[in-house]
């Protein structure tokens, strides 16, 4: 009987050590080394040359060439009928690209894949689901509503029969339903180890890469919110998306924190409706909550994620603090950040604020890093500490500095517009921004230079 070999693999980075030591030496981490076997079985062939999913297929052939001999030639991609999917993957698919796809359980990511899959008529998909049944499938299949498509369904978890299929169906898409169940005949270990993604995630990204073949992967996440597995994993795969939001709201946000094809700072709104998911073209009539009243505390941002210009609502409170200890809390908005303006106010414009309770919220369950919702953050505590309401026709798009300054920002044309088209009648930026001509547009443009100037053309 042939001895079994392991090793010791460190769960948090994918580092490999013949023996178990506390402290990963490769990601600095105590305790994450678990020993796994690593005894391959080579005499299935698979991973070799005569995979089964390559024998089909022509396979391209890599020679070195000179950097300025390359020709440059425009792939194209493939348009999925997700506008928001789109979006965010930077205007399509990738042939051969290895997309990761995370999110929580429960949020919707196998919902919005099955209903990316059914809604491609003219692209043969495959359909991989090692967590669910056929049945289960077919049942929500049914409720997205499905139609007359090219889908193919397959609940395996081995990634032998996987490539055996893909061999005899030669699919335009394929999806994986998700990384941590499947398992390689290669490695001995069981399935959802670092071993077994990072040896599944392999197999997956040749096949990607040999057939000109875009995969989807569903991966899980942990506790702490990262992506269960190995970080080589992320390092791998082409684009990683993320899918976020809360259960208890109706709506999902997907953002890409890599993308070698396109851009990382987009950002995909969904509503979650009992018959799937549905595309939120514009943001705004989800973030601004549109109340006919004015009430103090609130105001209106002009922000831009990605290419998409977007209005949202800033809510504030300011109230005495009961027990003597002020408390600070923020959703959406950077803890830290909005401590510092709270600094500029005290400081600055001699706003009392040391001995008050202060709590901070953006309108809709997003949370936003663009500097240009300074301005508006800081109108909304001085609007709740005074009680006095902000006009809800007034948009505020501009960073504030240290010294109380109001600096410019980024494609501050776009924010202009943006908050024209949805009738908004001023709009408050910085006075140093450059390019702009207040009569060439309909909105009425307020150039500021300190925060005395926008509480004077605010408050009066």
């Amino acid at each position: 009987m042939a001895k079994i070999k392991t090793s010791f693999f460190c769960q948090s980075c994918g580092h490999q050590s013949p023996q178990w030591v506390g402290k990963c030496s490769s990601c600095g981490e105590w305790n994450t080394y678990v020993e796994e076997v690593i005894e391959k079985n080579t005499s299935l062939g698979i991973g070799s040359d005569k995979v089964p999913f390559s024998s089909n297929r022509d396979k391209r052939v890599v020679k070195p060439q000179l950097i300025n001999e390359i020709k440059h030639i425009k792939e194209d991609r493939i348009e999925l009928s997700d506008k928001e999917l789109n979006r965010v993957l930077g205007g399509g698919v990738v042939p051969g690209s290895l997309i990761l796809f995370g999110g929580e359980p429960g949020i919707g990511k196998s919902t919005l894949l099955l209903q990316t899959a059914l809604k491609q008529p003219n692209l043969k998909v495959l359909y991989v689901s090692g967590e669910e049944s056929e049945q289960q499938i077919s049942m929500r299949a049914e409720r997205i509503g499905k139609k007359d498509v090219n889908c193919y369904v397959l609940t395996e978890t081995s990634t032998a029969n996987i490539f055996i299929q893909l061999g005899e169906i030669q699919p335009d898409l394929l999806i994986i339903d998700s990384i941590q169940t499947l398992h390689s005949p290669l490695i001995e270990s069981s399935p959802g180890s670092v071993s077994q993604i990072r040896e599944c995630t392999a197999e997956l990204l040749k096949f990607a890469k040999e057939t000109a073949t875009p995969v989807f992967l569903i991966g899980h996440i942990t506790k702490e919110g990262a992506l269960a597995g190995p970080k080589i994993l992320e390092h791998m795969v082409d684009a990683v998306l993320q899918f976020e939001g809360d259960r208890n709201h109706l709506y999902r946000l997907l953002r890409t924190t890599k993308n070698r094809f396109g851009s990382t700072n987009e950002l995909g709104i969904y509503e979650m409706t009992s018959s799937g998911l549905r595309e939120v073209e514009n943001p705004s009539e989800i973030l601004i909550t549109g109340n006919t009243e004015n009430l103090s505390g609130i105001s209106i941002a002009s922000t831009i994620e990605g290419i998409r210009p977007m209005l949202i609502e800033v809510q504030a409170l300011v109230s005495t603090a009961a027990y003597g200890t002020p408390q600070r809390s923020s959703t959406g908005f950077d803890l830290r950040r909005m401590n510092m303006l709270l600094a500029v106010l005290e400081k600055r414009c001699g706003f009392k604020l040391g001995t008050k309770d202060v709590f901070l919220n953006i309108a809709g369950g997003i949370k936003v890093d663009d500097p240009a919702i300074d301005l508006a953050v800081v109108c909304a505590v001085m609007s709740s500490n005074a009680d006095i309401p902000i006009d809800s026709k007034i948009s505020l798009a501009a960073e504030v500095g240290l010294s109380g300054e109001i600096r410019p920002v980024n494609r501050i044309d776009q924010r202009i517009n943006e908050a024209q088209k949805l009738g908004f009648e001023k709009i408050i930026i910085s006075k140093s921004s450059t390019g702009i001509k207040a009569e060439q547009y309909d909105i009425k443009v307020i150039k500021c230079g300190k925060i005395e100037d926008v509480v004077r053309s605010i408050f009066g």
